[in-house]
């Protein structure tokens, strides 16, 4: 009896032992768990999921974190957990194998981009609620490409041995369009001026090729934020679009969409100053980024480029964390904004690594070079935006978005840069007529983002009545820097034509080397080397061309090497169809480089576009050029001005100008050294066309004067008289698909008595 009682103390004992050594409690005593149903899954896989607590059983926390897990793993229909005793029994249902996944009756979206949406997959599990969810995933798909009468029906085929194929059965349905889009609340622009703001249009004729009219709520929301960007950038600073809703017309089978707008008031920029929290940084030398200008309209683009710009330049002061941030503080009473720039010291992080995804054609160094930071600088959401921007502006992308992600300590980030590439090749087939030109065919081939290296590669022929050419030109981006080298090498002769009683013949190349020297301001300089010279048709007829001309074509051919740079400012809001803000462009060429002719020659073009109201759209442009030989040569003919269409409307090509007034000679232009012209000109919408039409009707007036004449002038009488030419009129552009159209009348209202005036003006083409 004595050892009978002393047992239990003993293995109690050994077990109190056991515990406080370290040595495991044997299996037994933890609580057993059964599986059933498994056939390809092994039961000791199963039990894995469960993790017991210190007394080796198994709470409600556990057995339900268990049952998550399973069910996450895909290969499992159903799992159920339930009791027997001092047993737990998982009982499973192990899902079926998916064979293939298909699709069947897509004909507008493509199978890889329906495989990219869903979930289920070859060789994984067959899950139901898996199935539902990608026929969710497809029927929104479809909803974005403009579809909303989509039906989507999953379809199971049993293949034997546990193994199923998944078949997505799809109606398409007709596409759904954008019937109506219109504007509630808007008072400063009218619903034709924003219609063009946003990428949403309403169904036309032309919808085919534009594909705008696609309802596709992503698209609307991102129309929103266009449309609040537009009115902040043009003085109204507390704009806002409180709603966008879109209602189904099943009559029209298309969506009314409206936009509410809250315009607020116009706001001008008042103190604009830099509050620095930066110890040892010397603010008062960022002054000179700070684009806005006490005075002017409110603008939120010039503050989201000043801080980059601030940013970027404390970086390179030696500031990495600096970040700079405009507050605003509204004065509605005066409205006036006073801008303060707060400068302050970010958090110290720094970028472990750049991970690129989605880019299969595009080289990576292409998205890294977009970025001012790279792995191991610090990290800067200022300059990582700026960068997401870049890409999408680079155009090579459908999408591109910039995420970060924890690195490998806490102050270490990865940023994840996912961007899908897009088709950038162009091929082109076009042909036109032009009253200087006549009829028209080119052929154009090119891809701007060649084999993924980001540079520009075109190669286009051009034949026509009077014209004829072909050109090659590559330019690729940070060739020197960030700057932009080009080449380019072409051929181009003219004839005869009922404008000039000569042809000539050019062919040669160019080497230019472009960079941005400001947000407005950029600059290209060039360098060419080409031959040119004057033909004559042959016959008797050629001894009545023009004195100068004949000289020009018994000169022979000659090489021309010069060395030239273009300055642009631009401040346009839309370089295609300007609305508002300054473009001028300032060119210079000297040639004698090496060559046969010596001479200087300068250009200058500037436009000033001003919104009138929500149709009406006001242009002054001021136009001039001089040319003069050096080195006691005179400028060459073909390098002369020559007064046209393109000056003063009305006119033939080389129309007005210096002329050979000779008896008996066909009187050609023989160019000038000089020349002027302005033009004043009103631009305007159709009335009752849509805006995505874009035809555009306009009426101005024109006045300008070639003249300067400095060739030879034995035996022939010259006109050469700074005599004003002017013309108003009326004209109608299209920018079409097919290429850009133009038709113009102008009456002459004053011109000497020897120039050629015509007062229909067309051109038709993608040239």
């Amino acid at each position: 009896m004595t050892g009978s009682h002393r047992s239990p103390r003993w293995l109690l004992a050994m077990v109190a032992v056991a515990t406080l050594s370290g040595i495991s409690v044997p299996a037994a005593a933890q609580q057993a768990i059964t599986v059933e149903g498994n056939r390809r899954v092994d039961a000791d896989t199963v039990r894995s999921y469960f993790h017991a607590d210190q007394a080796g059983h198994y709470d409600a926390a556990a057995r339900d974190a268990a049952l998550k897990a399973l069910i996450a793993t895909g290969q499992f229909e159903d799992v159920k957990i339930t009791d027997a005793g001092e047993r737990i029994v998982v009982h499973l249902t192990e899902a079926k194998t998916l064979n293939k996944v298909v699709f069947e009756g897509n004909k507008k979206v493509k199978d890889a981009d329906l495989s990219a949406v869903i979930q289920s997959k070859p060789s994984g599990g067959l899950q139901r609620a898996t199935v539902q969810g990608d026929v969710n995933r497809i029927v929104e798909t479809y909803h974005r490409a403009g579809r909303d009468d989509v039906r989507v029906t999953p379809q199971i085929i049993d293949r034997g041995n546990d193994r199923v194929d998944l078949v997505f059965d799809i109606v398409e349905g007709k596409k759904t369009t954008v019937r109506r889009i219109s504007f509630t609340g808007n008072h400063v622009f009218g619903d034709r001026q924003l219609r063009a703001i946003i990428k949403t249009s309403v169904t036309s004729a032309l919808s085919f090729l534009t594909g705008g009219d696609v309802y596709d709520p992503d698209q609307i929301n991102g129309d929103r934020e266009l449309l609040r960007q537009y009115y902040r950038n043009h003085g109204y600073a507390d704009a806002t679009v409180t709603n966008a809703s879109a209602s189904y017309d099943p009559a029209s089978n298309g969506f009314d969409v409206v936009f509410a707008i809250d315009e607020g008031e116009l706001y001008h920029f008042g103190d604009i100053s830099i509050v620095c929290n930066v110890p040892g940084l010397d603010c008062e030398k960022l002054r000179h980024l700070l684009l806005a200008r006490t005075g002017a309209s409110f603008d939120a683009s010039l503050l989201d480029k000043a801080s980059e710009a601030l940013t970027a330049d404390m970086s390179r002061r030696g500031f990495p964390f600096a970040h700079a941030e405009p507050r605003i503080a509204r004065d509605p009473q005066a409205h006036r904004a006073d801008i303060a720039f707060v400068i302050d010291q970010g958090a110290r992080t720094y970028v472990e690594r750049i991970e690129t995804h989605g880019n299969s054609r595009t080289r990576d160094y292409v998205i890294r070079r977009e970025f001012d930071i790279s792995e191991g600088d610090a990290y800067n959401k200022t300059l990582i935006d700026r960068a997401e921007r870049r890409l999408k502006n680079l155009n090579y992308f459908k999408t591109v978005k910039i995420t970060t992600k924890p690195g490998s300590a806490a102050d270490r980030v990865v940023l994840d840069i996912e961007a899908d590439d897009q088709a950038t090749g162009d091929f082109n087939i076009s042909g036109g007529y032009s009253t200087t030109d006549g009829l028209l065919a080119e052929v154009k081939v090119g891809d701007r983002n060649f084999y993924g290296t980001g540079n520009a590669v075109q190669a286009s022929v051009t034949y026509g009545q009077f014209a004829r050419g072909a050109d090659l030109s590559v330019s690729s981006p940070y060739a020197v820097g960030r700057a932009t080298a080009g080449a380019e090498v072409f051929d181009r002769q003219t004839d005869v034509s009922p404008y000039q009683s000569y042809g000539s013949n050019t062919y040669g190349g160019n080497l230019t080397l472009g960079m941005p020297v400001t947000e407005q301001t950029s600059m290209l300089w060039r360098y060419s080397l080409y031959d040119q010279n004057v033909t004559l048709a042959p016959g008797p007829s050629a001894t009545t061309v023009s004195l100068p001309i004949r000289q020009a074509a018994a000169a022979g051919p000659q090489l021309v090497s010069s060395i030239g740079n273009t300055v642009t400012y631009n401040t346009l809001d839309n370089n295609k169809t300007p609305t508002s803000g300054f473009r001028s462009q300032l060119s210079q060429d000297l040639a004698g480089l090496g060559g046969d002719v010596k001479f200087l020659r300068t250009t200058e073009d500037t436009r000033y576009y001003q919104s009138i109201n929500s149709d009406l759209t006001g242009m002054v442009r001021a136009q001039g050029g001089y040319i003069t030989g050096w080195g006691g040569q005179q400028a060459p003919l073909l390098n002369s001005f020559f007064g046209g269409p393109s000056m003063v409307r009305g006119f033939a090509p080389n129309g007005f100008g210096p002329r050979d007034l000779t008896p008996g000679s066909t009187m050609d232009n023989v160019g000038g050294s000089l020349y002027w012209a302005t033009t004043a000109e009103l631009q305007s919408a159709i009335p009752g066309l849509p805006q995505e039409y874009g035809l555009k009707a306009s009426a101005f007036v024109d006045a300008g004067s070639v003249f300067g004449y400095k060739g030879p002038t034995q035996s022939a009488q010259i006109a050469n008289k700074n005599i004003i030419r002017s013309s108003a009129g009326v004209g109608l552009s299209w920018a079409s698909p097919f290429g850009p159209l133009s038709v113009d009348y102008a009456m002459p209202l004053s011109k000497a008595a020897s120039d050629v005036t015509q007062r229909l003006n067309f051109n038709a083409g993608g040239f």
